[in-house]
């Protein structure tokens, strides 16, 4: 079974398309690359697939669930327990430390770690950091605790939107082969939106999304 099936998806901001005809499926242990020019779409799309914006058209199942067919507080407990989403604003709570923004999930999911958070901490490079909150950080050391955060529960499904755009090569390099691990090791799908193509060559497979219906596969040079 599918991690994530969407058929048929389309969205629109008043008269204006935003996109139509996207069918996706994403399997356990896959990392796909999402491509496009800026105001595409993309964003919008992992908004969709996650439920947190509504469409107009199509349906959604993750982890076999019809994610658009539950009450408002069932969507929310579904995505708690199966998904980590990258934002590309980070979204992390200022008056809380890295360790526990990082460990949020955890808690939300009744499955307090500090070993797990640490863990990840030291995986995306920011060991020794746990007790410094949000504005002591650079923006990089930001999108990293927002990394470590959308993966800290073992989520089935991680959409990352743009996960390296504030990266160093380095540290971007880094955050890839820890999504490559996610998929891997604990079987998660990743829908990666990135306008790399560096970042993209690195995934299993990659789409393009442009003002035409559906998604094209993209190939590297």
């Amino acid at each position: 079974m599918a991690v994530l099936e969407a058929r048929g998806l389309a969205k629109r901001y008043g008269d204006t398309p935003v996109f139509a005809g996207i069918d996706l499926r994403l399997q356990a242990g896959e990392l796909v690359a999402l491509l496009g020019e800026s105001g595409c779409g993309k964003s919008t799309l992992l908004n969709c697939l996650a439920g947190l914006d509504r469409l107009d058209q199509g349906q959604v199942l993750l982890a076999g669930q019809d994610i658009a067919a539950l009450p408002e507080q069932g969507q929310a407990l579904l995505r708690r327990r199966h998904l980590g989403f990258v934002f590309q604003a980070f979204h992390l709570l200022p008056h809380l430390t890295v360790a526990d923004n990082v460990g949020l999930p955890l808690l939300l999911i009744g499955a307090p770690d500090a070993g797990r958070v640490r863990q990840m901490l030291a995986a995306v490079g920011l060991d020794g950091l746990d007790a410094r909150l949000p504005r002591q950080l650079s923006g990089g050391q930001l999108q990293r605790v927002a990394i470590a955060r959308a993966l800290v529960h073992r989520p089935a499904l991680v959409l990352a939107d743009e996960p390296t755009g504030n990266l160093d090569p380095r540290h971007a390099a880094q955050v890839l082969d820890l999504l490559r691990q996610q998929c891997k090791q604990e079987g998660a799908a990743c829908l990666l939106v990135t306008h790399s193509e560096r970042a993209a060559a690195a995934a299993d497979r990659g789409l393009l999304m442009s003002d035409s219906p559906g998604l094209q596969p993209w190939h590297a040079g």
